[in-house]
């Protein structure tokens, strides 16, 4: 069983599958999802054998009859997008509809929205239904999903992460600003989505463990320098600057040759 990286319609992320036949890059296949089958591109194959186990599989290489399909069910989730914000305005609903899907073999219509609070879709579900006759999915997602949706570029200057590669969206609290020894400022600590930055967790348990046995700001503590009052940190070079008799001094905490 050889492991292989396909992307999707945004084509943005890698996932892993497993599949029996020989694929090679830029292939197109229908793979296995929690939601069906979909159609799917191959991006890499892996050399090495990576653990297969839990990986859901490569069904067939896509025919042209199956990328006709695809390419008729995303001109038909433009209509139902279309379809679904009209229907929205008719029920006077608090909602955006950001997008629609299908899956390969239409068994499920997926659409994604935000509000401001909890929203009672049913009677829009209902309508939807009776059009497309098929499940339909309606998920109101956070601003983090949504600019996971739309994408754009992070104060870093580069993509945002959520868009490029992260699986998985962490939980990010404000705790981790504060060990980073961050100011806390909502335009340096926030990002494209008005929530706390995903890299905040990046490096997140080395500052903890750095943080142990350093002093804090106004502690007063020895040094070979002599006794003073610690101004600020440095905490991956686990250093700190001592005010001692009005000079302040560099005092690294492993080492008290340095200065």
């Amino acid at each position: 069983m050889k492991v292989y990286g396909v992307i999707f319609k945004d084509g943005h992320k890698t996932y892993s599958f497993q599949g029996n036949d020989e694929f090679k890059k830029d292939d197109y296949v229908i793979v296995e999802t929690d939601k069906g089958l979909q159609y799917a591109k191959i991006n890499a194959v892996y050399d090495d054998k990576e653990n297969s186990e839990n990986l859901k599989n490569i069904i067939r290489k896509a025919t042209e009859e199956d990328t006709n399909q695809y390419l008729n069910n995303l001109k038909d989730a433009e209509f139902a997008l279309k379809k679904c914000r009209r229907f929205v305005e008719e029920l006077g609903l608090k909602m955006k509809v950001l997008n629609a899907q299908f899956t390969f073999e239409r068994t499920q219509l997926l659409f994604n929205f935000i509000a401001d609070e909890r929203v009672d879709f049913r009677e829009l579900a209902r309508k939807l239904a009776g059009v497309y006759h098929t499940r339909i999915e309606l998920r109101q997602i956070g601003a983090r999903d949504k600019a996971r949706e739309i994408g754009g570029i992070g104060i870093c200057g580069g993509e945002l992460c959520c868009r490029r590669f992260l699986n998985q969206m962490e939980t990010i609290s404000i705790s981790m600003a504060k060990d980073q020894n961050l100011a806390l400022n909502p335009s340096k600590i926030n990002g494209a989505c008005g929530r706390l930055l995903c890299c905040l967790a990046y490096e997140n348990s080395n500052y903890v463990d750095n943080l142990k046995d350093l002093p804090q700001v106004g502690d007063i503590i020895k040094t070979p320098m002599g006794e003073g009052e610690v101004v600020s940190i440095d905490i991956l070079n686990r250093k700190c600057q001592v005010m001692i008799e009005n000079s302040i001094e560099d005092y690294y905490i492993d080492d008290d040759s340095k200065k």
